[in-house]
């Protein structure tokens, strides 16, 4: 997979882009990082990529013609890169999409800044992306949550797929707690079902409290996925 990010602080990438699984699936070469200083395609002597809104009030406005300019000469060397948007109206992500972007050859993530882009960037915007309701500086930070999360999900980039198809999302669901040694921390101790040995006990526990969780944070993905018979009586058993 090619990951292009276009961006007026291309700085802010290099350490994340090396560091832990996203530094080692480029390194085994499943990810190819370029990045684009979209300051470097501003047409004036001081590379001035930011102006004042039409119409007043506050804040600046990041210009059409760089950004336009930028992605041109992306897509002159790569026709095909899915250039994505990171923005407030874009569509809220979820493990879904990150799963549907990880078959992408190639993608080209657009990183706004200041108060808005100019709205006639979005014409050449392939997918707009929103990972919550607030506010960031940019889409810098942004972007790379959305890349780690799509570059996990290459085949050979965690060494243990089975844990990380059990992460929390995957199957719809908050993950169960974890622990691990020592048994006995500060007077918290391990459940006894985990030291049981008794797999069937374990992994009914796990989900149960898998939903226990979820039902707690986070009701509203409940509604989302089908529930077995025995999800409905574990979750009557924690009612009771």
């Amino acid at each position: 997979m090619k990951i292009t990010v276009l961006t007026l602080f291309p700085g802010m990438f290099p350490a994340a882009l090396s560091e832990s699984i996203i530094g080692l699936a480029s390194q085994k070469g499943l990810v190819e990082f370029n990045l684009i200083n979209i300051r470097d395609f501003a047409y004036d002597k001081h590379r001035v990529c930011d102006d004042e809104p039409y119409g007043g009030g506050p804040g600046m406005i990041m210009k059409p013609e760089p950004i336009f300019a930028a992605v041109e000469a992306l897509r002159s060397k790569d026709p095909n890169p899915k250039v994505i948007l990171l923005s407030p109206r874009g569509r809220t992500y979820t493990q879904e999409t990150a799963k549907s972007l990880k078959t992408e050859e190639h993608l080209a993530f657009l990183c706004g800044h200041y108060k808005d882009i100019d709205e006639r960037v979005r014409t050449i915007v392939d997918l707009d992306i929103s990972i919550g309701d607030y506010i960031l500086s940019g889409g810098e930070i942004a972007a790379l949550a959305v890349i780690d999360s799509i570059v996990r999900l290459l085949p050979g980039a965690i060494s243990d797929p089975v844990s990380a198809e059990r992460d929390s999302f995957e199957n719809g669901l908050l993950d169960h707690p974890h622990y691990t040694r020592p048994e006995d921390f500060r007077g918290m101790k391990v459940p006894e079902v985990l030291r049981s040995g008794h797999h069937g006990q374990i992994q009914k526990w796990r989900r149960g409290e898998s939903l226990r969780i979820t039902k707690e944070f986070r009701p509203d993905l409940l509604s989302k996925i089908p529930l077995s018979k025995e999800d409905r009586e574990l979750l009557e058993e924690q009612d009771n």
